[in-house]
C-alpha cells in the first residue's frame, strides 16, 4: 500500500484525506461554485470524485490531499495531481472551500505540492486545466508562474492549459 505523504508549509498542513473530509467536499460540489469543473453534482458523484482522488494515490504514486490551516486544523479545500483517462496529462488541481478564498491558500498548497512531484516523483511538467470564465484560478496560476500553452491536449475543449515547468 502507498503512503500518502503529509506536506507543510508556512501556514498549512497538506494531509492525507479521511472520510470526515467528504461532508464539506460534497458541498463545495453541490454548489454553484463547481461549475468551473462540470458542476453542480449530486452525493454520487461527488463521492465518487472524492474516491478516485484517494485512489489515485495507490493507482500513481499521487493524488490529492486535503489542505488544513496549522494553527486553527480548519480544512480550507483540496490540492491534488490527477491522472488516468479523463486527463491527458498529470494536473495539478486545487479547490478552496467558500470563505476560505483569498488568502493565498491555492498557490501556498499548489507551490508545496508541485514542488514535491517535481522532487519526489521527479516530473518534469504539470499542467492546469482552467475554465476560461474562473478568473481565480487563473490567478493562482499566473502566480504560480504557469504560463499557457494553446497546443497541449486539453480535458475538455473550452479548457485554458497552463504548464507548470520544473525549474
Amino acid at each position: 500500500m502507498t503512503t500518502i505523504p503529509t506536506l507543510r508549509t508556512q501556514r498549512l498542513t497538506l494531509r492525507p484525506p479521511v472520510f470526515a473530509d467528504f461532508p464539506a467536499y460534497e458541498r463545495l460540489m453541490a454548489s454553484q461554485r463547481s461549475v468551473y469543473m462540470g458542476g453542480p453534482f449530486d452525493m454520487r458523484a461527488a463521492w465518487g470524485m472524492f474516491c478516485h482522488d484517494v485512489a489515485l494515490w495507490e493507482l500513481f504514486g499521487h493524488g490529492a490531499l486535503m489542505i488544513d490551516v496549522t494553527e486553527t486544523g480548519t480544512c480550507v479545500g483540496q490540492i491534488g495531481i490527477n491522472h488516468g483517462p479523463l486527463f491527458p496529462e498529470k494536473e495539478l488541481g486545487w479547490m478552496i472551500y467558500e470563505g476560505h478564498e483569498g488568502k493565498g491558500y491555492a498557490t501556498e498548497a499548489a507551490h508545496a505540492l508541485r514542488d514535491w512531484a517535481f522532487g519526489t516523483l521527479g516530473l518534469s511538467t504539470l499542467v492546469s486545466y482552467v475554465d476560461p470564465g474562473n478568473a481565480a484560478s487563473i490567478a493562482v496560476a499566473q502566480r504560480l508562474d504557469a504560463v499557457l500553452d494553446p497546443d497541449a491536449a486539453k480535458q475538455d475543449p473550452e479548457d485554458l492549459v497552463f504548464r507548470h515547468a520544473r525549474r
